[in-house]
């Protein structure tokens, strides 16, 4: 990549980035593949200290690692809604977490843009879904961006200037054309995620049809307990403190915590697919911390989801009743970590 610079595109899966170079969305003169990469294809770790996934795993085999299934069952249920089966078997982790964002106005054909004179993200200069901004639109359309953000994951980074860690929740800009703070030259190595202690996770994903579509609209919700009991891969009976480690509890203590009203140390609410990168609804998440998850702090967290949501006018349905949604699918998200 230090000899081609700026002409030069990474490549794995390859899933986004030749469809976009068959429309000349996007036109690298080079791409180097690295699929191969044994670096990039090992996952290591588990629920108890944390797990590393490589940017070049496969969707497929996201959903159906042991380990990820039984610790992060979240990533894998949130992969399983990417596309198709055949195109999971092609794409990676990686590139789904680095995808470009999408509009009406841009995902279509050369001969389709330049009918238009083009738009801002590719060869124009006017973004047809807010004509008078000098800004692009384009919406960030991955499923598991949101899940990212709200557990705490983190990317590393590598390039010939050395290697850094980003957290996914910093990741992402406000910018439908500059949309990653990546350089061009570095490359996704691998995701970590962190230790699960207790926390839970889950995800809803509206779309027209039920596979192959982009979310329109995704909720990606994440719990803490207090004092809750921790389920690692040794089955093990352990409890969060009050600073969030893990410790080990005496047979006499341990206890079914899914049977008692349990109050809600930390909590995240992130919706995806309805604007230029994943939104942190902070005001659902005040609604929740602090009380038990019930009726009334679901309602509580879903009204502000509603409120904070502005989808734009640029992917599949009306916007406005995909907002609607935005309340509907917070509910969706809760009430299955209630149901866990």
């Amino acid at each position: 990549m230090a000899d081609v610079g700026l002409e030069g595109q990474f490549v794995a899966g390859g899933t986004d980035l030749y469809p976009n170079m068959k429309r000349r969305q996007q036109t690298p003169k080079t791409v180097i593949s690295v699929m191969r990469l044994a670096e990039l294809n090992r996952i290591a770790g588990d629920g108890k200290d944390g797990l590393t996934i490589g940017a070049s795993v496969l969707l497929s085999d996201i959903c159906e690692h042991q380990t990820i299934k039984r610790d992060y069952p979240v990533i894998a249920s949130a992969a399983r809604t990417i596309s198709t089966p055949i195109l999971r078997n092609m794409g990676t982790i990686g590139g789904n977490l680095l995808l470009d964002t999408r509009c009406n106005y841009y995902d279509q054909n050369y001969e389709w843009r330049k009918g238009i004179n083009f738009c801002l993200k590719k060869d124009g200069d006017v973004c047809w879904v807010a004509p008078g901004s000098s800004k692009c639109w384009a919406v960030q359309s991955s499923d598991l961006v949101p899940v990212m953000v709200a557990i705490g994951a983190k990317f590393r980074l590598v390039s010939t200037l050395g290697e850094r860690m980003v957290d996914a929740a910093g990741f992402y800009n406000d910018d439908g054309i500059d949309y990653l703070k990546k350089r061009p030259d570095e490359l996704l190595v691998d995701i970590h995620l962190p230790r699960t202690n207790g926390w839970r996770a889950s995800y809803q994903k509206l779309r027209r049809r039920g596979a192959f579509d982009f979310p329109v609209l995704g909720v990606a919700a994440y719990i803490r307990y207090e004092n809750d009991r921790v389920r690692t891969g040794s089955d093990s009976d352990r409890i969060l403190n009050s600073t969030g480690i893990s410790e080990a509890l005496p047979d006499s203590r341990a206890t079914d915590t899914t049977a008692r009203d349990r109050t809600i140390a930390d909590a995240k609410i992130i919706l995806g697919g309805i604007a230029l990168f994943p939104n942190e609804v902070s005001e659902a998440s005040n609604a929740l911390i602090g009380h038990p998850l019930d009726d009334d702090q679901i309602q509580a967290a879903a009204e502000a989801a509603y409120i904070k949501a502005r989808p734009l006018d640029n992917t599949d349905f009306v916007y406005q009743w995909r907002k609607q949604m935005a309340r509907q699918y917070t509910i969706r998200a809760l009430e299955q970590l209630r149901t866990d």
